[in-house]
């Protein structure tokens, strides 16, 4: 199993989650936008466990649920800051700490909103569709020593996504092909294989995992 470094801004969950996974995993307080953070979070790691082979940029802000033509200054910030900002700058360095001489993986944690317009979450993935961007490019400059993949999910069922679960999950659910919602675990299991050498030839992409939502239709007759 991997030797794990977890990082959030918040002590209590990192330590639940930690004990959660089990292994070797051990816990960082960081703000995933914070610079000065991402620096020591990665030394840290790099001190615990000798090496650093793969970063997953995970976190995500959503402070803001409405038209992009009337969003305010400090929440735009903030939602750039947290969800592109930090895996610019997370990327950054773990390739000048670790990754630039020893290789690696990196994978950044995207949205399927990244990929389309939707009414009230417009500034929230406009930040993802720059994940999406990033990824392709870092993929170019970093490699072939590094590779940088992306993932896309659609509706997970977790605590960042209780509103929309809670509101539009039942529903969403039903118009789609698998009939059901994401597990994190369906993610994790994504995460595992990108990381791994049996996705060697792959880098610059980013993957969609949404249980089918993006092919809803109409059912028609059950096929002969």
């Amino acid at each position: 199993g991997a030797k794990v470094m977890l990082s959030s801004r918040k002590l209590d969950q990192l330590v639940a989650a930690a004990s959660k996974i089990g292994g070797d995993t051990h816990v960082f307080v960081a703000n995933a936008g914070d610079v000065e953070a991402a620096d020591q979070a990665v030394e840290a790691t790099i001190e615990r466990f000798g090496r650093l082979d793969i970063l997953v940029n995970n976190a995500a802000t959503n402070p803001y649920a409405g038209r992009v033509i009337e969003v305010d200054e400090a929440r735009y910030d903030k939602t750039m800051q947290v969800n592109l900002k930090g895996p610019i700058f997370w990327s950054q360095s773990a390739w000048r700490r670790w990754m630039k001489e020893n290789g690696g993986v990196i994978i950044n944690i995207s949205s399927v909103g990244g990929l389309r317009a939707e009414g009230l979450l417009g500034v929230y993935n406009i930040s993802k569709a720059g994940v999406i961007h990033l990824t392709r490019q870092l993929a170019g400059e970093l490699g072939p020593k590094v590779r940088v993949v992306g993932i896309a999910p659609g509706l997970v069922k977790t605590d960042f996504a209780q509103m929309l679960v809670d509101n539009f999950g039942e529903q969403l659910a039903r118009s789609m092909p698998t009939r059901r919602l994401g597990e994190p675990e369906d993610i994790g299991y994504l995460a595992t294989f990108l990381a791994s050498d049996l996705a060697s030839w792959i880098t610059g992409e980013t993957y969609v995992i949404d249980g089918g939502a993006g092919v809803r239709q109409e059912r028609g007759p059950a096929p002969s």
